[in-house]
């Protein structure tokens, strides 16, 4: 009998542990809100993504292909636990952008946002509060935030990330998508628009999650990608696209699909 307490109580001690671990990887709504049937506009800044003959069009061509199917996929499904966010055709807003200008060598934080405006000042598409508008620049230019930068930087700090500002018409959800011209942000005999296509489904599903002060973890301010970045490893899912996985409370633990 004594033997059998014993068990039951480090059976019990073990199943506190398991909770409270659970309980601090868990994603934690803070009361904003979510983006439940989202879009996705691609800013293409760079000459060489509207030169059909460049391998710079292919990869932004294939990146469309990628956004139209993955808001319909199990890949974004696990992120409807969230608020009520539902499955949803990302590619249904306003025109893609491919803006034929050269971007600066460095571009900042400050100039992906004035690149975002440009989309709305030039007749491009008008703004939407349910989209995400991404930025993608070419292997010619990086991105900083501060110190930190992106591949093509001086010091390797990010692949890629998302954010918010507030415009004319109200707050703005963009992210800024580096090529990921470095190892830092490669998967071992991925090519570079597969390594894209991760970080696009990464930092879509962020923002969809926590476009301001969504759901992210109370412990560790992590979002929900963040939580399953590149452990496990990224992967070829849903229609021979690349993607990530992302954490889930249904389970307490990191899914591909739902």
């Amino acid at each position: 009998m004594k033997s059998r307490l014993s068990k039951l109580a480090s059976v019990f001690s073990c199943g506190l542990l398991a909770l409270a671990l659970n309980a601090a990887n868990a994603q934690t709504n803070h009361g904003g809100p979510v983006i439940v049937s989202a879009k996705v506009v691609f800013i293409f800044w760079g000459p060489t993504f509207a030169n059909a003959s460049s391998a710079d069009h292919t990869y932004a061509t294939t990146l469309q292909a990628f956004r139209n199917q993955f808001g319909t996929t199990g890949e974004y499904n696990v992120i409807t636990q969230y608020s009520g966010i539902q499955l949803t055709n990302l590619g249904s807003g306003t025109p893609d952008w491919f803006d034929t200008s050269s971007p600066p060598t460095n571009v900042t934080d400050s100039s992906v946002r004035s690149e975002v405006n440009r989309y709305f000042s030039g007749g491009h598409g008008a703004f939407n509060s349910s989209t995400i508008y991404e930025v993608v620049i070419p292997k010619t230019s990086f991105s900083s935030s501060g110190s930190s930068t992106s591949c093509g930087g001086p010091s390797l700090a990010y692949c890629a990330y998302h954010g918010s500002f507030s415009g004319g018409s109200g707050t703005v959800k963009y992210s800024i998508e580096p090529y990921p011209s470095c190892s830092g942000c490669k998967v071992s005999g991925w090519s570079d628009v597969q390594n894209q296509e991760h970080f696009v489904c990464h930092e879509t599903r962020e923002a969809v999650t926590d476009p301001v002060n969504g759901w992210w973890n109370s412990t560790t301010g992590a979002e929900a990608d963040d939580q399953c970045a590149w452990s496990p490893s990224p992967f070829i899912g849903t229609n021979g696209f690349a993607y990530q996985y992302e954490w889930s409370n249904l389970v307490s633990g990191c899914v591909r699909t739902r």
